[in-house]
């Protein structure tokens, strides 16, 4: 894995219900301040969600680079899909779009892969596997690929065909809300869904990240499988931790 360039860099993570920040030591991966929080605008929209990360900006009184986990699929820079986000995303050239609206560098990545990278980068025990899927759990499914340590950007697990529907509308944080699930019926759901992963991709070890991870006690018995299944060490503030990592690899691999 890369290591980031050293630098404190803004990290924010942008998501369905809220958005967080905080500064982090991207050479430790510490955080160097608490992690400030805000509702997510309504709609989400970009002129709302920028006013969101404005907002983060100012608690941190922040002038310099900036790292965004956005929850969408991102190719060239620009937005291609997301099965939450609001229309209006769709094309955007989303680096260049906070870039200027807040005239400092601003690196954006999908929110599951560098909350991915994150884990990754910050838990030596993940070495010791091949190959690795990270899940978030949360508004959607958010997924990363680890493989042999290196981010496999791109992967949409949560996009996956799945009994009539897509995955993540089975075994989203949200559906279990929504529907009113137990938590003994929503582990037997998430077993579902994370054995087809299995039958896809094989991995050796399948990490639950998100919100959702703090309380994975309520459910882990449930989750039996061929396949490890733990929760995520750094829990949600991956994709805070993630984004200032990611944006300071970018700036290393900038910088002649």
């Amino acid at each position: 894995m890369t290591q980031p360039v050293i630098m404190e860099i803004l990290g924010i993570d942008i998501g369905g219900t809220g958005i967080k920040g905080a500064i982090v030591d991207t050479a430790t991966g510490a955080m160097l301040t608490e992690r400030y929080r805000i509702l997510t605008p309504h709609p989400v929209t970009p002129k709302n969600v920028l006013k969101g990360v404005q907002a983060i900006v100012d608690r941190h009184h922040w002038a310099g680079p900036i790292g965004i986990g956005f929850p969408g699929l991102i190719i060239d820079g620009v937005v291609r899909a997301g099965n939450n986000l609001e229309p209006s995303w769709i094309g955007v050239e989303v680096e260049d779009f906070f870039s200027k609206s807040l005239d400092v560098p601003v690196y954006v990545a999908n929110d599951a892969d560098v909350a991915g990278y994150a884990e990754a980068l910050l838990d030596p025990e993940i070495a010791d596997y091949t190959k690795v899927i990270f899940l978030t759990l949360g508004t959607g499914v958010g997924s990363a690929l680890i493989y042999k340590g290196q981010l496999v950007p791109g992967t949409e697990l949560g996009s996956l065909y799945f009994k009539g529907d897509i995955l993540e509308r089975y075994i989203s944080n949200k559906v279990r809300k929504e529907s009113e699930l137990s938590w003994s019926e929503y582990g037997k759901r998430l077993r579902k869904g994370l054995k087809y992963i299995n039958t896809i991709l094989s991995p050796d070890r399948i990490i639950i990240g998100g919100g959702i991870s703090k309380k994975m006690h309520k459910y882990e018995s449930f989750l039996t499988l061929p396949v490890p299944v733990t929760p995520a060490k750094l829990q949600n503030t991956a994709g805070t931790l993630g984004a200032a990592l990611f944006a300071a690899t970018r700036i290393k691999l900038t910088v002649k």
